[in-house]
């Protein structure tokens, strides 16, 4: 054990303190959204612990505004969270987590951020490059082709394809 666990917050969600040592990448699971005014959305990843990330307005409006209003596009991609000491909340810095970097995105992407009743501030949210997979078992994957259970778009966005392997797996004469 060391003196970082034992400063994290007992609670049922990621808080800003749960941040303090630095920043956490997440790879979404599940996202769900409920007809409430106060935390609509819990957002569970890879790892939570039952601790889902529960975002603020601001952060639905970026995660909006990078990935659209499809909720379920956001399953399988991945956000990079931080704390913000700056944050406010009634009238008080008491620190929030903010997005710094976001899967499925092409370059950095400004998006303007409400810190208060009529004044916002553009943020930059970066793109995250998230390491593919190599492929393994070309001959399993090309029997998936042929059998029309994956596309090789889907094989090309989750793993790191060769040319060579690209041509095996298209080749309909093999």
């Amino acid at each position: 054990m060391n003196i970082g666990e034992t400063i994290q917050p007992k609670s049922d969600q990621l808080n800003a303190d749960d941040l303090i040592g630095g920043s956490k990448t997440i790879k979404i699971s599940q996202i769900k959204v409920y007809d409430r005014e106060v935390q609509p959305v819990e957002i569970s990843y890879d790892g939570d612990e039952g601790k889902p990330y529960k975002p603020s307005l601001g952060m639905r409006r970026v995660l909006v505004q990078l990935w659209g209003e499809d909720e379920q596009v956001y399953i399988g991609r991945s956000l990079t969270l931080y704390r913000n000491d700056s944050v406010k909340f009634g009238g008080y810095e008491v620190g929030g987590i903010r997005i710094s970097h976001a899967s499925d995105i092409k370059e950095p992407t400004r998006v303007l951020e409400t810190v208060a009743k009529g004044k916002r501030q553009p943020i930059t949210i970066n793109p995250l490059k998230i390491a593919k997979k190599k492929l393994t078992d070309l001959d399993g994957a090309k029997k998936a082709i042929t059998d029309k259970k994956v596309t090789l778009e889907k094989l090309k966005a989750k793993f790191d394809l060769t040319d060579e392997q690209i041509n095996f797996l298209t080749d309909e004469r093999v």
